[in-house]
């Protein structure tokens, strides 16, 4: 059977253990009560964060860990030594699935990525 197609972001967050939830729960409710212009929907089948229909950031749950994405390689680029320590890729990096949630870094992420927005990214 496949992966579910989830149509909230509650129905993602109920089909997680506790702990995944409870992470994700906290980085999505910290980023929306930050920036209180922003929406958080599911895209590509997990939870995404947009402002007027551009992605600002992303985060889903996977066996071992949940990935955060700013949706550019630039803001990961530019983040590159306050990510030491975190598996990172081209558009994201993994966080462990009992994260204690790094405020400074995600909002500092989020408000990189609505300037890059702002400039036309």
């Amino acid at each position: 059977m496949g992966t579910p197609r989830y149509t909230s972001i509650e129905d993602y967050l109920s089909a997680q253990d506790a702990v995944k939830a409870r992470t994700l729960h906290a980085v999505i409710d910290l980023i929306l009560t930050t920036f209180p212009g922003l929406e958080a929907k599911i895209s590509w089948n997990v939870p995404t964060i947009h402002r007027q229909g551009k992605y600002v950031a992303g985060i889903a749950a996977y066996k071992k860990h949940l990935t955060f994405a700013p949706w550019s390689a630039e803001i990961i680029g530019d983040f590159k030594d306050r990510l030491k320590g975190y598996v990172t890729f081209k558009n994201c990096f993994q966080i462990p699935v009992d994260w204690e949630v790094d405020e400074t870094l995600v909002t500092d992420m989020v408000r990189a990525r609505l300037a890059e927005l702002d400039e036309g990214g």
